[in-house]
């Protein structure tokens, strides 16, 4: 199994930590300019690690968003606990958030004190200081031994400036780069998707060979995007585990509506998709709807069918026949067998991957071109006009316009591709077709 690439980390690593609920998202929406972490007004709405990018005063920093910390809970809480408790441990400076409105909870001085035994630099944010008259009930926080606590509303943007001040103080030097370094390389981005509890963040933890996202049998834990770089023998990838899409986004309401939108723009920027289906359930029509999203974004596709361990004989022909029934659109997408929880058949990934990934950038010469298009017609004539001569307008999907002398039928279309697919060896990825009339 490949392993994470871990190079020196450029930029210092802010975590945000705190207990639930003391307003850590809208912090660091606000720190960095724009809504990337999920905000509901609900516990727990973050549960994995996010990692973004920002800049205050000329410094750039890495800022860490933390589900919340728990004192106790059931086996999910302790997990997102132990999250925030990495995220501490691989912290250059922290910003612990707590809720000047309440005071100190037990929540809050479990966290403190492990803060002080960490002996990374912390600063206490007080948040919810919306208005000059509760600036006062700060000072509570200063008897927890990490220094006077920063008043800020980060709902309102109020003392954000000042506080961001002060982290700036106790940031790291950071080693610039030399002008001469060459720029690195686009790293291909794979994303993760699926039905809630399908087994997408197990896969994406085995995929990287890191406890990452967390994972528990409770429909909806991720809740966010989270990604993460690879290396394999053919160079980085990374991977993108998305929250699990339970219905439309004109559906879907507060937190859940976010994470819609957070997978729909992964699938929309990625140069793959895995789409990952329970076997033990067989293709649903929530899958039939996700999978024509992901055909959608005209990406490589690679079907992965979990849990196949769990099925007899019997059912495994049955649910392969589903698929193949009820995702005929993807019929060009390979399909694996896998465990993600025992790592049966993920070792296939990559090769089907890079197979995909060669394909979709692949151009093929105009006259060879055009001659499998004519000896596929004389093999089998269209019922009605003909293609006159044709070009590849683009790749990225590979992109074929052809010039006929009337429109093609459906299925005659579908044959001439299979006749290019089979052919020039485009495997796992779509294609497309683009037609224009012209007179003979």
């Amino acid at each position: 199994m490949p392993k994470t690439n871990a190079p020196a980390p450029r930029l210092p690593v802010v975590a945000v930590v705190g207990r639930p609920n003391v307003g850590k998202s809208t912090l660091v929406n606000r720190i960095v300019g724009r809504r990337e972490a999920i905000v509901e007004e609900r516990p727990g709405v973050t549960r994995d690690r996010k990692l973004l990018d920002a800049e205050w005063a000329g410094r750039e920093f890495t800022i860490v968003d933390t589900g919340g910390w728990l004192a106790a809970g059931d086996a999910l809480d302790q997990q997102v606990s132990a999250q925030s408790e990495r995220a501490i441990k691989e912290a250059a400076a922290i910003l612990f958030v707590v809720d000047a409105t309440i005071g100190i909870t037990e929540e809050d001085a479990r966290v403190a004190d492990l803060l002080r035994r960490s002996k990374v630099p912390a600063l206490v944010v007080a948040n919810k200081v919306d208005a000059e008259t509760r600036d006062p009930d700060i000072w509570v926080f200063a008897g927890m031994g990490l220094g006077d606590p920063q008043p800020v509303s980060a709902l309102h943007g109020r003392g954000t400036g000042d506080m961001l001040d002060a982290l700036i103080g106790m940031l790291p030097d950071v080693v610039e780069a030399p002008d001469e370094e060459p720029e690195e390389p686009r790293i291909p981005s794979v994303a993760i998707v699926g039905r809630p509890n399908v087994g997408k963040s197990t896969l994406f933890n085995r995929l990287i060979g890191d406890e990452r996202s967390v994972v528990h049998d409770m429909p909806g834990t991720t809740r966010d995007t989270i990604d993460t770089l690879v290396s394999t023998e053919d160079g980085q990838l990374r991977f993108v585990d998305t929250a699990g899409m339970r219905r439309r986004a004109k559906e879907a309401s507060g937190a859940e509506y976010y994470s819609l939108v957070r997978a729909l723009q992964a699938i929309d920027g990625a140069d793959a998709a895995l789409l990952v289906i329970d076997a033990t359930d067989g293709v649903t029509r929530q899958d039939q709807r996700l999978a024509e999203r992901v055909d959608a974004a005209g990406s490589p596709v690679v079907i992965m069918l979990n849990k196949w361990e769990m099925l007899d004989a019997e059912t495994r022909a049955q649910v392969l026949e589903d698929v193949e029934d009820r995702l005929a659109f993807l019929a060009y997408a390979p399909i694996l067998k896998v465990s993600a929880l025992t790592g049966l058949g993920v070792h296939r990934l990559f090769p089907a991957l890079k197979a995909a990934d060669d394909a979709y950038h692949r151009r093929v010469p105009t006259a060879e071109l055009n001659r499998v298009l004519a000896e596929a017609q004389a093999a089998h004539r269209s019922p009605a006009g003909r293609v006159l001569y044709a070009t590849q307008g683009a790749a990225e999907p590979p992109t074929f316009t052809l010039f006929t002398t009337k429109s093609l039928p459906a299925p005659y279309l579908r044959y001439l591709e299979r006749r290019l697919r089979e052919h020039f060896g485009f495997g796992p990825t779509p294609i497309k077709f683009r037609v224009r009339r012209r007179s003979e």
